[in-house]
């Protein structure tokens, strides 16, 4: 039998994007916006997709691995919306399931600031990852690549 582990992580990514706190609040909070920035991609092979957009409210990502070793496996994201601030704030919590395992849990919340040139977001996660899983690296460095999705939705 395998023994069970798992490592914490907690990181924090700030980006500046040169559109309203609103403009940038909308695109996480509604459907059609995020499932172009977030869901559809070169990376997998989208399958499905629901988001209940309210505290309480739950949101499903499944996808197939388009490339890399875990081409063709089921990659399953379901989250819960914890707090939601209009314009200001969301915290969410998620599990991600790499085919039947489930690889990580965590807790996020994306802050939006109102600048001179738009907004500042600020994103952090704490995560904990469990055999199998990507790891706080590949995690973060998964979520930049999404954060610039972002930027290209809201220009």
């Amino acid at each position: 039998m395998q023994e069970r582990s798992v490592a914490h992580s907690t990181f924090t990514i700030e980006r500046s994007y040169p559109a309203a706190p609103g403009r940038v609040f909308a695109a996480l909070a509604d459907p059609a916006k995020k499932r172009r920035w977030f869901v559809e991609n070169e990376a997998s092979v989208f399958e499905e997709f629901t988001m209940d957009f309210r505290v309480g409210g739950q949101e499903r990502i499944r996808s197939r691995i388009g490339s890399g070793p875990y081409v063709g496996v089921p990659c399953t994201n379901d989250t819960t919306y914890l707090d939601i601030v209009l314009d200001r704030r969301i915290v969410l919590a998620y599990s991600m399931t790499l085919g039947e395992q489930r690889i990580s849990s965590s807790l996020a919340t994306f802050e939006l600031l109102a600048a001179e040139a738009g907004t500042v977001l600020l994103f952090t996660e704490q995560a904990a990852f469990f055999e199998g899983a990507d790891g706080p690296a590949m995690r973060e460095e998964g979520w930049r690549l999404l954060l610039d999705h972002l930027a290209k939705e809201l220009s």
